[in-house]
């Protein structure tokens, strides 16, 4: 869904149709890991799911609606083939035979199994997903080095890494990888003993220097909630020398772990 849920909803919530040209709606469970899931149990649930609307149709004997569904599953059933070996965990459809409405997604958020064929699109699970996973960005802090991760829907849009350069006492933006520092490390010629004293001395200011930057990203990035990870005094002053509200502070080390695993803590 690439980080555009809260759009979806708005683009759909309006939506009405009438007479044969009805809203297709499909929410699928791809999710391998689901225990529900034995195998590729979703081609059943896909499979039955249209071929009760064409049964229903048939018997209802209305020859252009009957038309319409038949285009809409042509169309979905060519997607899902396509995307079949890039599943994540859901499949999400919204479509009309009139191609005004076509919204097809393959999506990291579980769904349960559900077909509508009816005047609106059905957006109830959409407006529980967004609940549960809005639009984050979690900040880990670790001294002198601080890892940003924009997420939304379930999904990493993007990795930021901050690095704190103790001499000039400037906090730069890392460009790939991010270089993995003993804690501590304030410089090449900078005892662990020392840096501990002048991390104490100058926490503060130092947390000061970057919240304006982290604010600024977050207003950015549209973050409906916002998560600071790490240990010690860091996150407590951050959290205090930053002006977006925190939605939760985690006393924990997780600087280096991997951002999936960060997502499930916080999300949780």
């Amino acid at each position: 869904m690439s980080g555009k849920i809260t759009e979806t909803i708005k683009w759909l919530k309006d939506v009405r149709k009438d007479d044969a040209n009805k809203v297709f709606t499909m929410y699928l469970n791809t999710d391998r890991s689901d225990p529900n899931q034995q195998g590729d149990e979703w081609k059943i649930h896909f499979k039955n799911g249209m071929r009760n609307f064409d049964k229903y149709l048939q018997q209802d004997d209305n020859k252009e609606e009957r038309k319409n569904f038949l285009k809409i599953k042509e169309k979905v059933t060519k997607f899902i083939k396509e995307q079949e070996t890039d599943f994540l965990r859901s499949v999400i459809v919204f479509a009309t035979a009139d191609d005004d409405i076509w919204f097809a997604k393959c999506v990291q958020m579980r769904v349960d199994n559900e077909f509508y064929w009816q005047d609106t699109p059905e957006l109830n699970q959409l407006n529980k997903l967004k609940e549960m996973y809005p639009k984050l960005g979690v900040i880990l802090v670790q001294q002198n080095q601080i890892k940003v991760i924009n997420s939304e829907t379930n999904r990493i849009l993007d990795t930021f890494y901050y690095e704190l350069d103790v001499e000039t006492e400037d906090w730069r933006l890392k460009q790939g990888p991010r270089r993995v520092a003993s804690a501590g490390a304030g410089g090449p010629n900078m005892q662990k003993d020392s840096f501990e004293s002048r991390y104490t001395a100058n926490i503060q200011r130092w947390y000061k220097s970057i919240a304006p930057k982290l604010d600024k990203l977050a207003k950015d990035s549209g973050w409906e909630r916002i998560y600071l990870i790490g240990e010690g005094d860091g996150i407590v002053e951050l959290s205090k020398q930053m002006n977006k509200p925190i939605e939760k502070t985690i006393q924990k080390n997780m600087l280096d772990h991997d951002e999936n695993k960060v997502l499930e803590e916080v999300l949780s």
